[in-house]
């Protein structure tokens, strides 16, 4: 719930099902703060919803090592979030 009511008061645009979705499983990884003071937020806000995908691939690094599950976690999200 927690997750649902932090990508609805940061993103201020309309999201697909699908955008949402990858927007909320990323606010889960990185938590509240972190998602909705992100970049990706900003440029979704601005309405460039590819810039925004693209800021995915950044949030996969833990304690600054770059992690393979999150790699692929991170690119899965992304994937969704440019579903139709």
């Amino acid at each position: 719930e927690w997750v649902e009511e932090c990508v609805n008061r940061s993103v201020t645009v309309p999201l697909t099902q699908n955008e949402f979705d990858a927007a909320c499983s990323l606010c889960y990884n990185i938590g509240c703060s972190e998602f909705s003071g992100s970049t990706l937020v900003r440029l979704l806000n601005s309405g460039d919803y590819d810039g925004a995908r693209n800021q995915f691939k950044r949030w996969n690094k833990q304690a600054g090592q770059e992690l393979a599950g999150l790699t692929a976690r991170r690119e899965k999200e992304a994937e969704l979030f440019e579903t139709v």
